[in-house]
Order: structure tokens, then C-alpha cells, then sequence
């Protein structure tokens, strides 16, 4: 038995932090929520780790969605405590406002239809398959779910 998970030969793969890919979360496609503007889902995402407001905003403010994660990781430890609970449900929500905010990002997520979306993270074993590819992959799972919710109400954005 073999412990490697075989990605399909289909597989749509992607990187989280692939700024030019429309489905990625550092894909720098704006939008509402929770009454702020945010550059992307990845600023959206890093702020939503803290209770503390001026974080937050100093996270949605930064230039890049690889600086919002470093301003995150350098602040872990006041990361709130129901983050791991909730992690998920963040980058799911974000993900299906950038949708329906852009009706292009959600026609690039309905093509891939029947197809695997796999996360290729070398490191990361909890969003993506890792090196190993034995990871969780639920960055790719999450919008596989997108997918389904917005097919399902007819992609009308």
C-alpha cells in the first residue's frame, strides 16, 4: 500500500500565494466584507486571526498579501484563541465573496468542473497536499465546496 495520495492526471493545480492565478488567495481581486474593503482574500484571511481592530487594519493595509501574512506571522502570539476552529470557515467565506465580486475569478472556478483542485504546497500539510502529498488539501476542497455552493445557485453574480 502505498502512502502518497495520487493527485488525478486532471487535477487543477494551483498555488495559494500564486498572485496571477484568479483562484488564489494572494489573486489581488478585491471586496466587501464584514463593512471594510480588501485587497484580497489572503489580507482578509491574516486579519481575521486577531480581535485586536488596529491589527486587523494594519493587516488590510499592507501593500501585498505576502506582506499582510508577514505582519500576521509576526504577531502569532496574539493570535485569538478559536483560530483553528474557525480558520476554515474564513477562507471559505472570503473565497465565495471574491467570487461573487468577480464574476471572471467565479467563471475560472466553475471551468474546472469535475476536476480535482488541488493546493501544491511543498511545506504546508494542513491547505495544501505537501511535499508528500499526504496533506489535508483544504485549500483545494474549500473551493471544490465554492464551486458546488455557486453552481448550485446558478453562478449568477
Amino acid at each position: 500500500m502505498s502512502l502518497f495520495v495520487k493527485i488525478p492526471q486532471d487535477a487543477v493545480l494551483l498555488s495559494r500565494d500564486d498572485a496571477s492565478h484568479p483562484l488564489a488567495a494572494y489573486s489581488k481581486h478585491d471586496f466587501q466584507l464584514d463593512e471594510a474593503h480588501w485587497p484580497s482574500v489572503e489580507h482578509y484571511f491574516q486579519a481575521m486571526k486577531f480581535s485586536d481592530s488596529r491589527l486587523q487594519e494594519k493587516i488590510r493595509q499592507a501593500p501585498h498579501p505576502k506582506m499582510a501574512a508577514r505582519i500576521a506571522r509576526n504577531n502569532f502570539w496574539k493570535i485569538r484563541r478559536d483560530w483553528k476552529k474557525i480558520r476554515r470557515v474564513v477562507m471559505t467565506r472570503a473565497t465565495y465573496i471574491k467570487c461573487r465580486s468577480h464574476e471572471e475569478v467565479a467563471q475560472a472556478l466553475l471551468a474546472t468542473a469535475g476536476r480535482a483542485i488541488v493546493e501544491q504546497s511543498l511545506y504546508d500539510h494542513y491547505w495544501g497536499c505537501g511535499r508528500d502529498q499526504r496533506g489535508h488539501n483544504y485549500f483545494g476542497k474549500m473551493l471544490m465546496a465554492v464551486r458546488d455552493r455557486l453552481r448550485e445557485e446558478g453562478a449568477a453574480v
